[in-house]
């Protein structure tokens, strides 16, 4: 059996915070993700971890209250162990009681301990149940007052530092600037400087990802200029981001909209940079919300 460490996290907290989007964002770090294990199977899929390190190098286990009291002690006493060829880690998420009931509220979602007294209280009893976790959580991130993108940046860039070191991912954005600029990005390229398919009738309802605006914008030099200057700056200053020991590189790119320009940016930069061998996490926001 192999010896060799294998990183291993736990994603905690509240019902509500953001467990399931922090699972999507390490997939696209590259780790194996489950969600929702009932506590009796920990010990077993530990052992099956030990057994496969190479099958399993980098892996992401989702428990919170659903999984009881039980199943919560026995993860407890996994986390006290610090098994050496494990390297345990946990990120928990939380958020202030009103968020949470009203997020609730908008999804129409039952909360997993609501019963006949109601959801403010069954919030209340899961604050107290995974407060053992909270207490040993390697990092705590509050969703309050984060979108989804800023939450997942946040879960990336927090993870990321579990990681094996280097660079581990590129994150292109594409944004509008009339719904305002991504606040914690690394870099901000603006192509509202490009002639813009918008005033092509046939090209509005559009986006970037479709061939026909795709073939509009490379048929004018600028694109070409402006996508080429991009590129060459990112390709440039990788090594040195690199070298820096950072695990995550942002980078947004916005045009009026978010809806033309911009996101064919992101999703071209993003194929030359998955060809580069980077591993790359491309978002839209305009496109996703």
């Amino acid at each position: 059996m192999s010896t060799r460490s294998v990183p291993m996290l736990v994603i905690s907290g509240l019902s509500g915070s953001g467990k399931s989007l922090a699972l999507n964002a390490l997939e696209d770090l590259g780790y194996y993700c489950i969600d929702n294990l009932p506590g009796g199977l920990l010990a077993g899929l530990v052992d099956e971890i030990r057994s496969s390190p190479t099958r399993y190098a980098r892996v992401a286990i989702g428990i919170d209250a659903r999984t009881g009291a039980d199943g919560l002690e026995r993860l407890i006493a996994l986390l006290d162990d610090k098994a050496e060829d494990l390297g345990f880690r946990l990120l928990f998420l939380e958020a202030d009681t009103a968020v949470l009931a009203r997020r609730f509220s908008e999804t129409r979602r039952r909360h997993p301990l609501a019963k006949d007294s109601g959801l403010e209280a069954a919030i209340a009893c899961e604050r107290q149940l995974l407060m053992p976790l909270r207490e040993r959580a390697d990092w705590i991130i509050n969703s309050t007052e984060t979108n989804v993108h800023q939450l997942r940046r946040q879960v990336l860039r927090s993870v990321g530092q579990a990681g094996s070191g280097g660079l581990q991912s590129v994150v292109l954005e594409s944004f509008g600037f009339k719904n305002g600029v991504p606040l914690d990005m690394d870099f901000v390229f603006d192509a509202r400087c490009l002639p813009n398919p918008h005033w092509i009738p046939d090209l509005r309802p559009r986006t970037g990802l479709d061939s026909e605006v795709r073939a509009w914008l490379e048929q004018h030099e600028r694109v070409e200029n402006y996508y080429s200057d991009v590129l060459g700056f990112i390709r440039r200053w990788l090594p040195a981001m690199t070298e820096d020991h950072r695990s995550l590189l942002t980078i947004a790119i916005g045009c009026t909209g978010g809806q033309h320009r911009s996101v064919y940016l992101v999703d071209r930069l993003g194929q030359a940079l998955d060809g580069d061998g980077q591993r790359v996490i491309i978002s839209h926001r305009e496109l996703e919300t």
